[in-house]
């Protein structure tokens, strides 16, 4: 192992960086530039470097060689000087040989946003299925960038820490062992998708609905998960903070038990490797009861945020249309309403009165507020199709009037007078036909 290899970690969590966000200004784009450049700052701290400065760079057209013109560059330059940077980041994509022109000319090793965005994955994917998905997309970016005008290739870049130093794999020889290395994972990652679709035809044989939490990474979903179900899933202030699916069971009005899955957060321009890659994990989610869309209702780019997660549902075919018509039952939770101030909480309310097709509940999943509310939302959802059903149980019976209480929603309990069993009770229950079913087989 060489000496770059040992010092890798030390020169990752510590990198002094310089962000480079460049705005083009014949495109259109959803996102606001200084929101998207806050994103870009949240993605490096993610990986533990220290943004000393940031900048958007406005472009109007491409270089191919640099993708910045010669004055940029200068200015780059002169900035990471000032500054004492060790990489830029670009908040875009590079081609190798934008890449490895910008490193000559800046003298420090470059990334770009799907190359930060890779490493913070490679970083925080927990489960044997997760390290798997992570390296497939790692080789595919690498794949892409050996070049025959690279006379050696940095072995780490675009593998495995994109900040460590360089190795002396050759490109023919990285070429055989990335395609090989690629097949192999397809492979285990195939055999991960038929276990997934085991364990999925289990539960649906169990009758057991799914709920998944999805929405723009950050958005507080591993906290959400946790208030829900009191697991001690990892939940920061960090951009990807949860890669690997996590599901629990958890108990809802009328529905003795339900499994709550929390998912990988989407984001802007997510790498396209890494969209197919993370399948599996995102496969989870079609087959959700109901889903929970999770906004940051705080943040200012929550309407650009919400339309960048409609449009991965939409890939996975779970809306459909411009409208985003869900094909499944979709909850949306307004979360961080704590953070808001009363006038634009006040707004958010009227406008919530004013859409009452949708089903949209402001909470809190640090302080728990409007949890219970998102609960009975979620319930009522997956009871939409339960009818009212009378029963008389004698009050001996405590296992059956039990199962009702936790299986239905007790409309009714009233004295049911009583006959050679004893004191009876007279319930009416609204039960989904396949409790009804389990109900009446006790």
């Amino acid at each position: 192992m060489s000496f770059l290899d040992d010092n890798r970690e030390e020169v990752a969590r510590g990198a002094r960086a310089v962000i480079v966000c460049p705005t083009f200004r014949s495109r259109g784009g959803s996102a606001d530039p200084d929101a998207r450049l806050e994103e870009a700052k949240g993605l490096a701290l993610a990986i533990g470097l220290v943004v000393v400065d940031a900048l958007l760079v406005p472009i109007r057209e491409a270089r191919a060689g640099t993708l910045f013109g010669d004055g940029q560059i200068q200015n780059i330059a002169a900035t990471c000087e000032m500054e004492q940077a060790e990489l830029v980041i670009v908040d875009g994509a590079l081609t190798a040989i934008q890449q490895r022109n910008l490193e000559d000319k800046l003298k420090r090793k470059v990334i770009d946003r799907t190359g930060l965005i890779l490493e913070i994955f490679g970083e925080r994917a927990a489960t044997a299925e997760g390290r798997l998905q992570v390296e497939l997309a790692h080789l595919d970016y690498q794949a892409g960038r050996l070049v025959r005008s690279w006379t050696h290739l940095e072995r780490q870049r675009g593998g495995f820490g994109f900040l460590g130093g360089p190795g002396e794999t050759q490109i023919e020889a990285d070429r055989r062992m990335i395609r090989d290395r690629m097949a192999r994972l397809r492979r285990e990652l195939e055999q991960v998708r038929r276990t997934r679709g085991l364990h999925r035809s289990r539960r649906e044989k169990a009758p057991w609905p799914v709920i998944a939490l999805v929405g723009y990474t950050n958005a507080g979903k591993s906290t959400l998960f946790n208030q829900l179900t009191g697991a001690g899933v990892m939940a920061e202030d960090l951009l990807f903070a949860t890669l690997d699916p996590t599901m629990r069971r958890i108990r809802l009005p009328g529905v003795d038990k339900a499994i709550l899955s929390d998912t990988v957060g989407f984001i802007s321009d997510l790498p396209t490797q890494l969209v197919a890659a993370f399948r599996a994990t995102l496969e989870e989610v079609t087959a959700a009861d109901v889903i929970v869309h999770v906004r940051d209702i705080a943040n200012p780019d929550s309407l650009a945020q919400k339309r960048q997660v409609l449009e991965v549902l939409e890939e996975l075919g779970l809306v459909e249309g411009e409208g985003g018509t869900p094909r499944v039952p979709i909850v949306e939770a307004w979360n961080k309403w704590d953070l808001l101030p009363p006038d634009r909480a006040g707004e958010l309310s009227e406008q919530i009165a004013a859409h009452p097709d949708e089903v949209i509940v402001p909470l809190s999943a640090l302080t728990g507020q409007g949890c219970e509310e998102l609960l009975t939302a979620v319930a009522k959802l997956l009871t939409s199709g339960a009818r009212p059903h009378e029963f008389v149980v004698p009050v001996g019976d405590g296992q059956r009037l039990a199962w009702l209480h936790a299986h239905g929603e007790v409309v009714a309990d009233e004295d049911g007078g009583e006959d050679d069993r004893g004191p009876l009770r007279r319930l009416t229950v609204r039960l989904e036909p396949r409790e009804l079913g389990r109900f009446v087989r006790l």
